[in-house]
């Protein structure tokens, strides 16, 4: 966190058990307060995929875990990559058995683009996880695209 940043106090209320659950966690985790800890929480949701506005420009992961036997699904999957090669960034595929395998794509873009790609993965028959995940969303951009 930036040194000139304000920051603001406010309270939160919560049960006693609920509080206990979250300090047992905070210390699991490392966190030197709660305030930390909050902190975190309210960064991710934030960053929540499900509830960014479609237009946002972000970065992120697609992780899929397939089974490469089945037949078609490979070449999909290396076709697909290809219609969407200006959102990826980089893979990763990772031979987790004889049958299975692991897919980290490292993607870049405008959120319902990225939604897009993923739901195509998350549909096909042999693929057993897929997830988008976003790690960044990149604010300026978004608001530049909003003004054109």
């Amino acid at each position: 966190m930036p040194s000139k940043e304000v920051l603001t106090r406010f309270g939160v209320s919560m049960p006693q058990d609920l509080i206990e659950q979250f300090d047992k966690l905070i210390s699991e985790r490392g966190y030197d307060s709660r305030s930390e800890a909050i902190r975190d929480l309210v960064r991710k949701s934030l960053i929540d995929p499900n509830h960014l506005q479609s237009t946002n420009m972000v970065a992120g992961t697609i992780v899929i875990m397939y089974n490469h036997h089945f037949v078609g699904l490979t070449n999909y999957l290396l076709e697909l990559q290809h219609d969407y090669h200006h959102e990826i960034i980089s893979t990763m595929h990772v031979h987790i058995n004889h049958h299975q395998c692991l897919e980290i794509i490292v993607v870049r873009g405008v959120l319902a683009k990225l939604r897009q790609m993923h739901q195509m993965i998350q549909v096909q028959k042999g693929v057993f996880y897929a997830e988008l995940s976003v790690t960044y969303v990149d604010e300026q951009q978004t608001a530049h695209k909003s003004e054109a």
